[in-house]
């Protein structure tokens, strides 16, 4: 009886030695919170991708031999590789490059996966070098502004009624920023009859520098308030 007994104590004690050694995916649940693992699945769905990030850095912390976490990291990545393209979709570069960097932070082992939206990214900010570097080309090859705010939509400029001279001086300044802006004009007068006469000049200095320009003048009265020409640039 005694090798009978000692051999059924040594089964149940390796039994209970198995049982403990056995854990089951409720097992890490009960660990990690009951919610936190359909909370982050949630996150995901619902592209609040950085609190999805900081609770599977707290899975991990808790229940690191989970065989979740491998599964629940790819989709995260997946998420934010999904989110850079859809930035670089919507002209964002730098916020397509965040996500792809978090993309590859979470799937180091699978650079591929990445590799396409990288060279879009690093396309776009090469087309993105490019128009700075033609707009800067084009600013220095314009001639600088003599009366207008070329970075303003719109430049008001009082004209001096007061001297003849410095008038015809002020409407040939007025006519080369018009032609090397291609700006649309309104002529605002105190008094109606002031028009004509403003219209006159600024049409004649403007057809000296460009003849085939066909200058569009517009006009506003406002009593009270001093006489002046409204530039509006189209580029």
């Amino acid at each position: 009886m005694k090798p009978f007994v000692s051999r059924y104590l040594l089964l149940a004690t390796l039994s209970l030695v198995l049982t403990a050694c056995q854990t089951s995916p409720a097992d890490y649940a009960a660990d990690a919170g009951p919610d936190a693992w359909q909370q982050l699945e949630t996150n995901i769905a619902s592209s609040e991708l950085a609190t999805a990030e900081d609770q599977l850095v707290k899975l991990q912390a808790q229940a690191p031999q989970d065989p979740r976490l491998t599964e629940a990291q790819r989709q995260l990545a997946e998420a934010y590789l999904q989110r850079s393209q859809v930035m670089l979709q919507k002209g964002d570069v730098n916020a397509a490059a965040t996500a792809l960097g978090r993309a590859r932070v979470l799937m180091p082992q699978a650079p591929a996966l990445t590799g396409g939206v990288n060279g879009a990214i690093a396309q776009a900010r090469k087309s993105e070098l490019e128009k700075a570097e033609a707009a800067l080309k084009a600013a220095e090859a314009r001639p600088k502004a003599l009366v207008l705010d070329p970075n303003a939509s719109v430049s008001a400029v009082p004209l001096k009624m007061y001297s003849a001279p410095q008038l015809r001086a002020q409407m040939h300044d007025i006519a080369t920023d018009v032609v090397h802006y291609q700006c649309d004009v309104i002529i605002q007068v105190a008094q109606p009859g002031e028009y004509r006469r403003l219209e006159a000049l600024l049409k004649q200095r403007v057809s000296e520098q460009l003849p085939e320009m066909q200058l569009k003048v517009g006009r506003r009265v406002v009593h009270g308030q001093p006489t002046q020409v409204v530039l509006i640039p189209r580029r």
